[in-house]
């Protein structure tokens, strides 16, 4: 179109996550990833984490998505070199292993409101994790 300048014309503001319990879930992903809680309301609930924002929003009959089967958007999380321990911490924070495990180098979880979502050591070489395996 005449006018318009070249490049972007959104910017990436965050990742929304429809669930029953907004509080249950930000606390889930603070406790795996760290971070702050930027806001509280009845029906959502905003957590910066490294890399992100996080909006856990209320969506009255909400239903989790299939795993496998729906298509989803999901979250890839590296570990580094400890992606059994990072499973087994999201295991005690209320994440489930997912039953059908389609690649060894990820591990396949459901979060409390049932999104998929996957640990690997698997670092991106821009990662800071892979900048210190370096060191």
């Amino acid at each position: 179109m005449a006018g318009d300048a070249p490049g972007p014309v959104t910017r990436f503001a965050g990742v929304s996550l429809d669930c029953a319990d907004p509080e249950v879930l930000a606390d889930f992903y603070l406790t795996l990833l760290g971070g702050e809680v930027l806001w509280r309301s009845a029906d959502s609930v905003g957590v910066r984490v490294p890399g992100v924002v996080l909006a856990m929003q209320r969506v009255a009959g909400y239903r989790p998505p299939s795993w496998p089967g729906s298509s989803v958007v999901h979250l890839d999380l590296t570990a580094g070199e400890d992606a059994e321990r990072a499973v087994a911490r999201a295991v005690d924070a209320g994440g489930v292993q997912a039953a059908d495990q389609p690649d060894p180098r990820w591990r396949v979880l459901l979060d409390p409101a049932g999104h998929p979502f996957c640990i690997t050591a698997i670092t991106p070489p821009d990662h800071p994790l892979a900048r210190a395996e370096l060191a």
